[in-house]
């Protein structure tokens, strides 16, 4: 097949490229830069898919079997126009068009099904709103026009690879003998879903026959604990770790924030729980996830072998664990 990456050089596009390569599909990547280190057999596409214009002249008179759109700019916002654009602008040259949300669409809430409301347009988190009202966006230009969309929802995403600072941050704890703190009396939600099982069912929306028009909630079937998290970390390091509650609260009133830099529980980590229910993807994807635990114990290999650990500055950490020390 002709393939369409949009974003396909970091985490999640970097390994479907890969998977996609190997299978034996004529890929394509666009992103921001003039160049990849995906091999020569992987064309390049140069566009800011924030700016229409870029992507119009990128895109002008190509068309391909399927597009898979993962780009999402952290520091700018990737907004529903964005998306709209891209897909609009490879309206009638694209066999089916895959965007890769969130659970994060949802908004909050626990146990949801893809038919749940998605968050408002208001809504005060960007990303949130962003997935959100680019999902409603996608599948208004499906209802209209006819667009082949299908849209994964993923939580929490782990996996070799990752560029987010998150089980990093706790094995970097662990092999410096550190005191975890968990936020709270540790019993906050969290739910993931194994890299290599997310761009499984990338893979298998290729094919999947009676998905366009259709989202997918792609993630392990039960959500954790944060204590349960943190103890499946320090399982898969073999390393055992102590674990310090701290009230969040009191996080917040010393400068805490999850996503830093005052950082106490990896980057973003540390948020109110959305999670769902996979059965649809089971049914209509054969998804099969991988263990939290057997994932972790392959991503900590990664993480021994490639992972360039840089110094910690563990002063804020150190300030939250002496209060509580004096507290209990």
């Amino acid at each position: 097949m002709k393939i369409l990456v949009i974003g396909g050089t970091l985490f999640i596009g970097r390994r479907l490229v890969q998977t996609l390569a190997k299978q034996g599909h004529e890929l394509t990547v666009l992103h921001r830069r003039n160049q990849h280190d995906l091999g020569r057999k992987v064309a390049n596409l140069q566009a800011d898919r924030n700016d229409l214009q870029q992507m119009q002249g990128a895109l002008k008179g190509k068309s391909f079997d399927v597009v898979y759109d993962l780009a999402y700019d952290w520091e700018r916002g990737t907004t529903a126009e964005a998306v709209h654009g891209a897909a609009s602008i490879l309206n009638g040259n694209v066999g089916r068009y895959v965007f890769m949300s969130s659970a994060a669409a949802y908004g909050d809430g626990l146990n949801h099904h893809e038919g749940d409301a998605l968050a408002p347009e208001g809504h005060p988190n960007i990303y949130m709103r962003n997935k959100a009202c680019s999902e409603r966006a996608l599948f208004r230009l499906h209802q209209r026009h006819g667009i082949p969309v299908v849209t994964l929802r993923p939580p929490f995403v782990y996996g070799p690879g990752n560029p987010m600072y998150r089980e990093q941050f706790f094995w970097d704890r662990l092999r410096d003998k550190r005191p975890l703190i968990l936020p709270g009396d540790g019993r906050r939600l969290m739910q993931f879903v194994y890299v290599n099982d997310l761009v499984e069912a990338c893979v298998r929306v290729l094919n999947a026959p009676n998905v366009c028009g259709h989202a997918f909630n792609i993630a392990n079937p039960r959500p954790l604990t944060q204590l349960e998290v943190v103890e499946a970390f320090a399982e898969a390091a073999g390393k055992p770790g102590e674990v310090v509650r701290v009230p969040r609260e009191r996080i917040v009133r010393a400068g805490g924030h999850p996503m830093g830099p005052q950082l106490y529980f990896g980057v973003y980590f540390d948020v109110p729980p959305i999670t769902t229910i996979i059965s649809k993807a089971q049914r209509v994807l054969g998804f099969k996830p991988t263990s939290f635990s057997d994932g972790l114990k392959e991503t900590y290999r990664w993480y021994l072998r490639h992972f360039k650990r840089v110094p910690q500055d563990y002063r804020f950490e150190d300030s939250l664990l002496g209060q509580a020390r004096l507290a209990s």
